[in-house]
């Protein structure tokens, strides 16, 4: 009779941990910064179709970085959690703080069973408030910690030097146009060698409190997102310009709540993300 080959619960951790960790770091950053009228989400993401930024509910959004087809399920699944949630109760019984936690217990339960691998991904879930200080942005890893951040949050990739540019020029109360030209520098800066990012190159979305609809979530289009760009100094202080207030675009028919269209049905399978020219495989 063979003797089944023991590892212990801590290697068995730090194995499953380190193959996330991985996985994660060989995607490209996303980053959420607090603006003086909402929550911004900037992701590097060449693909115009596959979006690693999404709307959750009336005043909740989702941002998402690794495995695309992974953490695609898990954002079909926030949607349906508030639908249901809202639709059951009261709109306002729709918090990110519960779907947080709902997060949290399915990425926890993946990452310590010993049957299928842990999630190559790392989410954000942001709610935005009546006031800056009411805004909450919600950080989950692979193995289901969570963590509420304060003013910006970055995950991905290089995500501790992208980190490091963003603290040392962010401030409290900055400006749409400040706010996304920092994010777009803080990307550029990931690597030894800066970069400069087009429009093209990266997904932007707001979470904007000014907006009269129910819905505060819009993305930015790449000509709005150009102009926003080419206007914008370097310099983050914040101001008062015409650029603050971004064209609005239609959000996809996923996003569910109230009259607005109900998230796909099951039949709805994500698609793996296209491969880049040189046989570049990374995660979104």
């Amino acid at each position: 009779m063979s003797v089944p080959f023991y590892v212990s619960p801590e290697q068995l951790m730090r194995d499953r941990a380190d193959f996330a960790r991985k996985g994660i770091a060989k995607g490209r950053s996303a980053i959420a910064l607090q603006y003086a009228d909402g929550i911004l989400f900037v992701a590097e993401n060449r693909s115009p179709a596959l979006h690693k930024v999404a709307e959750i509910y009336d005043r909740m959004a989702f941002a998402a970085v690794g495995r695309y087809n992974e953490f695609e399920n898990l954002r079909i699944a926030g949607v349906r959690l508030a639908d249901m949630r809202g639709y059951s109760y009261d709109r306002r019984d729709v918090t990110g703080r519960a779907l947080a936690n709902a997060y949290a217990q399915t990425l926890g339960a993946i990452f310590s069973s010993g049957g299928e691998k842990p999630l190559e991904v790392e989410i954000l879930v942001a709610e935005i408030g009546t006031s800056t200080a009411e805004d909450q942005i919600y950080r989950l890893t692979y193995d289901g910690s969570i963590a509420d951040v304060r003013g910006y949050a970055v995950m991905g990739g290089p995500a501790e030097q992208v980190a490091d540019y963003v603290g040392e020029h962010y401030q409290e109360g900055i400006s749409l146009a400040g706010a996304l030209r920092l994010a777009v520098d803080a990307l550029g800066h990931d690597s030894n060698e800066v970069r400069e990012l087009t429009p093209d190159q990266i997904e932007v979305a707001v979470l904007d409190r000014t907006r009269t609809q129910v819905r505060k979530f819009k993305r930015i289009s790449e000509e709005t997102l150009g102009r926003i760009l080419s206007e914008s100094s370097p310099d983050t202080t914040p101001s008062e310009s015409s650029a603050d207030k971004p064209e609005e675009t239609d959000e996809s028919a996923e996003t569910a709540g109230g009259d607005t269209p109900v998230a796909p049905g099951d039949d709805d399978v994500p698609v793996a993300p296209p491969e880049e020219p040189g046989g570049d495989d990374r995660p979104l």
